[in-house]
């Protein structure tokens, strides 16, 4: 028999994995500042750009969806070193990077290392401390894509060879991951079925369809605004305010991020109901002063928008999930958080593609108007359909209990 981690082990592991999963999240914000200057050197359009941004985010949906249980049976520090590996590898495709092409395959790889590690550093956390461990799942990754995102912008600034210095740095900080991990004590694995736990499992239960229907225009735009700035955001702040500085773009992305990290904390112990509808106004608010930021080249009101519609985003995908997942049982969970990543990547890929194109035929500024509308309409739906959803449920307990 075992005895129980001492706290000391336990801060240490919640510290190591934390750290861990921020630089997997800050390698994923990298490219984002990166990408106007790899256009200006490669001369691709901005529907290529906005690809290569989707394939990141098609497979790390793939790993998440195929192997998010590996860990389960091969162990939390094998699958975690793997990711790593995979992450290393592109890093030097980054580092060789001449064309777009070695974009697209570094992407890939991103995608597939940062879905093995977000399921295996996640479930860790959890095995380490599971109440500690989820408010960690909740915010480093946020934090990790801000200090990604400025870490980037500050390399590019102020070192040499911006589109190296980068990824060497992300190497040395993925292979001292690599190293700490090793100390950390396995905490899973040894269980049958790695094979069989490959096949993915899907499913809504029907006492969960009606909530999921009624955050999934919320949840859509949330993620539609994510992806949209880190494909085109630093492209959108170069050209509306003629700044020729990389600190800007980086700073609007980070100012997201973070913000949204904050959002996640101040609402943890707020009703998903009034998370929902708050996140659902600062997304509106902040988007508007995005689009004023925009229309009159003003980098106050493009930060200042970043903050706000940052606070909407992490409040409402945190409103989402806490509307949702509570309605399924344990064993149904893991299949219904497979429809969240579903629904959540597709929203940060597909309408990017779609923007990129309008984009590159009809100017970035026709296309953020359109694609802001309709990240307002889904919004503004979503806030219809969630007070009428509390005022059924409302009426029906009272019907019910006579109260």
């Amino acid at each position: 028999m075992t005895s129980a981690p001492s706290a000391a082990s336990t801060r240490r592991s919640l510290a190591i994995h934390s750290g861990v999963l921020m630089v997997f999240m800050g390698a994923s914000a990298a490219p984002t500042p990166l990408y106007r200057l790899y256009q200006a050197a490669w001369h691709f359009t901005p529907t290529l750009l906005t690809a290569i941004f989707a394939t990141y985010a098609f497979a790390l949906l793939a790993a998440l969806l195929f192997a998010g249980r590996l860990s389960d049976h091969l162990g939390r520090r094998p699958v975690i070193t793997l990711a790593i590996l995979l992450n290393l590898v592109a890093m030097l495709a980054f580092l060789e990077a001449d064309g777009p092409g070695w974009l697209v395959a570094a992407r890939l790889l991103q995608g597939l290392a940062t879905g093995l590690a977000t399921a295996a550093i996640g479930a860790a956390l959890l095995d380490v401390d599971r109440v500690h461990g989820a408010t960690v799942n909740s915010i480093a990754p946020l934090v990790g894509l801000a200090l990604g995102a400025l870490g980037s912008t500050s390399l590019v600034v102020l070192a040499p060879a911006p589109l190296q210095g980068v990824f060497v740095v992300l190497s040395v900080l993925l292979l001292m991951g690599l190293a700490f991990v090793w100390t950390t004590p396995e905490t899973s694995g040894g269980r049958p079925g790695a094979v069989a736990s490959l096949r993915p499992s899907i499913a809504v239960p029907v006492h969960a369809r009606g909530a999921l229907l009624a955050v999934t225009p919320l949840n859509i735009a949330v993620w539609m605004l994510g992806g949209f700035y880190f494909s085109l955001m630093p492209s959108l702040v170069a050209q509306t305010t003629h700044s020729t500085s990389p600190w800007l773009g980086g700073l609007t992305v980070a100012a997201l991020t973070f913000t949204g990290a904050l959002a996640v904390l101040a609402a943890m112990r707020v009703s998903a109901y009034r998370v929902l509808l708050s996140g659902a106004g600062l997304l509106v608010t902040g988007l508007a002063l995005i689009l004023i930021g925009a229309r009159y080249g003003s980098g106050t009101w493009l930060i200042v928008g970043s903050i706000i519609g940052g606070g909407g985003f992490g409040a409402s995908f945190l409103g989402s999930v806490r509307a949702v997942l509570p309605l399924a049982d344990a064993n149904d969970r893991t299949r219904l958080m497979a429809v969240f990543y579903i629904e959540s990547y597709l929203a940060f890929s597909v309408p990017t593609i779609a923007v990129g194109w309008i984009a590159q035929h009809h100017g970035l500024l026709a296309a953020i108007d359109i694609y802001a509308a309709t990240i307002l309409a889904l919004a503004l739906a979503a806030v219809a359909w969630i007070v009428s959803r509390a005022h059924h449920v409302r009426g029906h307990a009272v019907a019910t209990t006579g109260r």
